[in-house]
């Protein structure tokens, strides 16, 4: 008799969790994921990137599968090379939400992720890019809402990125959604979209629920995934709201977190 598959779901997020701090995958954790695949997992990618950004990185380490991108925003067909889902931020309501944080902290440092598989990135001179991607400088947020966009990011020189969140939140919140997606990375999104509704569209593509998943993550934006997932790993150096909900904690992306828990399971 067959033993049953632990979780029929396998959802990771990118970085600092999936990939190195080289940001690639190392050999342990292709194996690990070769074993839970044979075993009859599915594999799912769940990243906070846009696929503009994720695609490269995807290419690279040779991932076919669907990946859930942009913060639930879009789902990739990595394989295909082709955008499945998309959601766009209210242009208007992310317009307001910067209206009000402005008359409560000044201005904060702007960029935008423009819709669709090709789409760019724009950034205002005081905002410090965290991508390897060509950026568009701009002056305005007029500018920066030209086009469709997937999401903006914010930054804010004497706030801390929890403190910006939490302000954000509290002025804004019933406009956009906020999210803390890396050091220095706290983005404005369409409000309800995370990770959570993306994989959750993703899933049900292949006939899979949050009842058959486990997740792995390492920032707040993991949390609704977290949640969402019948059982979730945080990584060794996750924020403290990761660690807070995480059914348990494995070591760091450097040390093969993700594959240690793989091969207690499927090994």
């Amino acid at each position: 008799m067959t033993a049953a598959v632990p979780f029929r779901l396998v959802a990771t997020d990118l970085d600092g969790t999936l990939l190195t701090p080289e940001e690639t995958v190392s050999a342990r954790t292709r194996a690990a994921l070769a074993t839970a695949t044979a075993a009859g997992a599915v594999h799912i990618v769940v990243t906070g990137r846009s696929a503009t950004s994720a695609r490269p990185v995807l290419d690279q380490i040779g991932y076919t599968g669907l990946a859930v991108c942009a913060q639930g925003g879009q789902v990739y067909d990595a394989g295909a090379h082709r955008l499945l889902t998309s959601m766009t931020l209210d242009r208007r309501q992310a317009a307001l939400a910067v209206e009000k944080l402005t008359a409560e902290i000044g201005p904060p440092a702007l960029a935008a992720s423009q819709d669709g598989l090709t789409g760019g990135l724009l950034a205002q001179p005081g905002y410090r890019m965290h991508s390897s991607l060509p950026v568009a400088r701009v002056a305005t947020l007029a500018e920066l809402l030209a086009e469709p966009v997937a999401k903006l990011f914010v930054q804010h020189p004497d706030l801390t990125d929890d403190q910006l969140v939490a302000t954000a939140r509290r002025v804004a919140g019933d406009l956009v959604g906020v999210v803390l997606a890396g050091q220095g990375l706290v983005e404005l999104l369409p409000l309800g979209l995370s990770k959570a509704t993306g994989l959750a569209v993703a899933g049900a593509r292949l006939g899979l629920r949050g009842a058959d998943a486990i997740a792995f993550g390492d920032m707040p934006n993991d949390v609704p995934m977290f949640r969402w997932a019948r059982h979730a790993v945080a990584m060794a150096d996750a924020h403290p709201e990761v660690l807070a909900v995480a059914d348990e904690v494995t070591a760091s992306n450097a040390e093969d977190g993700v594959a240690l828990v793989l091969e207690r399971l499927y090994g």
